[in-house]
């Protein structure tokens, strides 16, 4: 180290070992070994009072008050710096202050270094970074600097009270490894609800513990126990008003007591979730045939999909907020993910709008038919279900995109991303295919008799849910 213009006031220092003095601060040769005994008298030649005795076995405090001055701890990082070149020293603590209390974590006070303290005569004046080490560990791993402070000077702060100590003691430890979330290994298939219909949507509340299938002319409500069976009817059915009215699509609430419907009868029909599902309010739309429905994060502002054009809707005060204009044939399906929207149909292109401005922020093309659309819980990924039944993942602020080959022409195409966010399924006309996220590694593959033609999954990641032609499909999902 490089001491040669360190004031005299870093004598207080000499109680290191020799061998890690600077020449300048080096004890007379007639005395090789220094000793803390000489500390008080060089202190009093410096004007300060006689430094505070080391605190007695058990005591609470680290920081103890003495006549007229404190005596503080310092650390730098793992190891305290003695002089401004920069190299470290390792010295015993004095007696006393060796090891923590019992039970109790060590508290070092503020970082500094010897240049600090040539302009600030024994003060720690660091930035009060605190450092935490275990209960019953060494003051300081590598070493550890005292300073004295005069009387009328601020020092550090008190040490923290029986009370806050107690209160670290109880806070658990942090696991080591992080947990991730699980995905599925398999699927078994439990039961079988007989809608008696083509079943177009499909939805699974798990805070209501029912299952709806929707299609032409009603909707179906199944309690728990139909899930686990095979020929058992339904709770309740609701009729739809007029003989052509069907539910194409259906979107849950977040909070998944709420549900709103849409398909042929020109009408957005938002539903209360009970024991039977009842009408809540409906919105007329301008549209002959709604193809798809997406719902924001915060349940605020629903989009309604319909060839040309998208409504767009505040559900809070249940009125249109406008009718945004899109391609005529970019228009067959719709999702929102934060301040954007997406859409995408038979011109292969997907757009992403700009939910404030209403200006059109992207354009991918993709050269397949977009069959479907959904995104991540983070709404950091958009998903695209192709006509080729390739699934392309694209980021949604930057230029990132991945894109998962199964190589097969499709008719039908559906994608519905977990809760966890660990896996997505997307069905194919008879497959089922269940890949994980971020990986897309294959988890599992399920082969059905006929067209799927929707999918969903509980929100507690336990239940599968496909409709086809007359039925509709539950799967347990085996982790």
């Amino acid at each position: 180290m490089r001491c040669s213009t360190a004031p005299p006031e870093l004598a207080a220092f000499s109680f290191l070992r020799a061998t890690e003095i600077p020449p300048t601060l080096s004890p007379s040769p007639s005395s090789r070994k220094p000793s803390l005994a000489a500390l008080p008298r060089r202190l009093s030649r410096l004007g300060f009072s006689s430094p505070p005795r080391a605190p007695s076995p058990g005591a609470p405090s680290l920081c103890r008050r003495g006549a007229g001055s404190h005596v503080a701890l310092a650390a730098r990082g793992r190891s305290a710096w003695g002089a401004e070149g920069g190299r470290p020293f390792a010295a015993p603590p004095p007696a006393g202050l060796g090891r923590a209390p019992p039970g109790a974590g060590t508290i070092l006070a503020s970082e500094r270094s010897c240049r600090d303290v040539g302009r600030k005569p024994f003060g720690v004046r660091g930035r009060g970074l605190g450092l935490l080490l275990p209960p019953g560990g060494p003051l300081a791993p590598c070493g550890v600097d005292i300073g004295y402070f005069p009387a009328g000077q601020r020092g550090p702060s008190p040490p923290p009270s029986e009370e806050v100590w107690s209160f670290l003691r109880a806070v658990p430890p942090i696991a080591d490894e992080v947990v991730r979330q699980r995905t599925p290994r398999e699927s078994w298939k439990v039961g079988k609800l007989c809608h008696g219909k083509k079943v177009y949507s499909t939805a699974i509340s798990s805070s209501t513990h029912h299952v709806y299938t929707c299609g032409h002319g009603y909707i179906k409500v199944w309690d728990e126990s139909a899930l686990h069976a095979w020929n058992k009817g339904p709770q309740a059915q609701v009729i739809f008003q007029g003989h052509q009215s069907c539910a194409l699509t259906c979107k849950l609430f977040p909070d998944e007591q709420s549900l709103i419907t849409a398909g042929l009868s020109r009408t957005l029909t938002l539903w209360d979730l009970a024991s039977t599902p009842r009408i809540r309010a409906q919105l007329a739309s301008t549209g002959p045939m709604c193809h798809s429905l997406a719902i924001s994060s915060n349940a605020q502002i629903c989009l309604a999909c319909f060839r040309g054009f998208i409504e767009i809707w505040d559900l809070r005060n249940q009125i249109l907020i406008r009718k945004h204009a899109v391609p005529e044939y970019g228009s067959r399906c719709v999702d929102i993910a934060g301040n954007k929207f997406w859409t995408g149909g038979e011109d292969t292109n997907l757009y992403s709008w700009d939910l404030r401005s209403y200006q059109k922020l992207q354009q991918h093309s993709l050269h397949q038919e977009i069959l479907s659309i959904t995104h991540d819980p983070s709404e950091e990924w958009i998903l695209v279900g192709l006509r080729t039944s390739d699934v392309i993942i694209l980021h949604t602020h930057r230029k990132e995109k991945f894109k998962a080959i199964i190589e097969k022409y499709i008719h039908h195409h559906n994608l519905k991303f977990a809760s966890c966010g660990s896996y997505f399924v997307t069905t194919m006309d008879e497959s089922i295919h269940c890949l994980a996220a971020p990986s897309l590694k294959r988890l599992f593959q399920v082969e059905e008799s006929t067209d799927i033609l929707c999918c969903d999954v509980s929100s507690d990641n336990q239940y599968l849910v496909t409709g086809s032609k007359n039925s509709a499909t539950v799967y347990q999902l085996l982790y």
